[in-house]
């Protein structure tokens, strides 16, 4: 048992010392390739603290070996723009001026419900609040919201359809019917309900809709303000 307790403390230390020595983003916001080496050192560092009968050198230096490892990763990511982009990623714009860029959205393996999620997160309730938001490479969101999002904020946004589908649930929610929202997409130009990105509303009647492919429209539905 005191071997064990020693062993451990050992690399303990040994893998505190190569995540510090890894710089502060290792810590934060990590790139893909960090947290791939972080996976791994977590990994290394399991094995010769649980079994006695490799030797604690081992662990240590497939440890060391990692971090040197990383650093040569990290002063290519630094020197070549064309190896970052490889190892690193690049940020996908997934709202534009246009509205959702559904091409972004599949690249990152996303759906309209995945955003409209992060930009609840970041504070923002409705797609036409911002002109621009984005995914880093690492994975954060970011948004630029509009002079007067505030404005457009006045009441919860819900998803009416999905891709081409309808939310059934929220349907019931706003008191009308199916047939109901197919006319108001008709008189928008969404003819065929499988070509539909989204359609959002919010209890006021503001309305948010996209074709796949298309530019967004925002217009006013005529009903009960403050609907829910």
């Amino acid at each position: 048992m005191a071997l064990i307790f020693i062993r451990t403390i050992i690399v303990f230390g040994v893998l505190l010392l190569v995540m510090r020595l890894m710089g502060k983003r290792q810590i934060g916001e990590m790139q893909p390739y960090e947290f791939v080496i972080t996976l791994i050192i977590a990994e290394l560092a399991c094995i010769p603290m649980s079994d006695i009968s490799i030797p604690l050198l081992y662990g240590i230096t497939a440890m060391v070996s990692v971090y040197l490892a990383h650093q040569i990763i990290c002063l290519i990511d630094l020197k070549f723009t064309k190896a970052r982009s490889v190892l690193s990623g690049t940020p996908s714009i997934v709202i534009n001026k246009n509205g959702i860029d559904d091409t972004q959205l599949k690249k990152n393996n996303l759906n309209v419900s995945d955003l409209l999620e992060s930009l609840r997160g970041a504070g923002y309730f409705s797609f036409d609040c911002v002109d621009y938001a984005l995914y880093e490479a690492g994975g954060s969101f970011s948004a630029l919201p509009k002079q007067n999002y505030e404005q457009i904020q006045s009441s919860l946004p819900v998803i009416i359809v999905n891709e081409g589908k309808f939310d059934q649930k929220n349907v019931s929610l706003t008191g009308k019917d199916e047939e109901y929202f197919l006319q108001i997409l008709k008189g928008q130009g969404c003819d065929e309900l499988k070509k539909v990105l989204v359609m959002t509303v919010d209890g006021n009647g503001n309305a948010y809709c996209q074709a796949k492919g298309k530019k967004y429209r925002s217009f006013k539905l005529n009903w009960e303000k403050n609907a829910w």
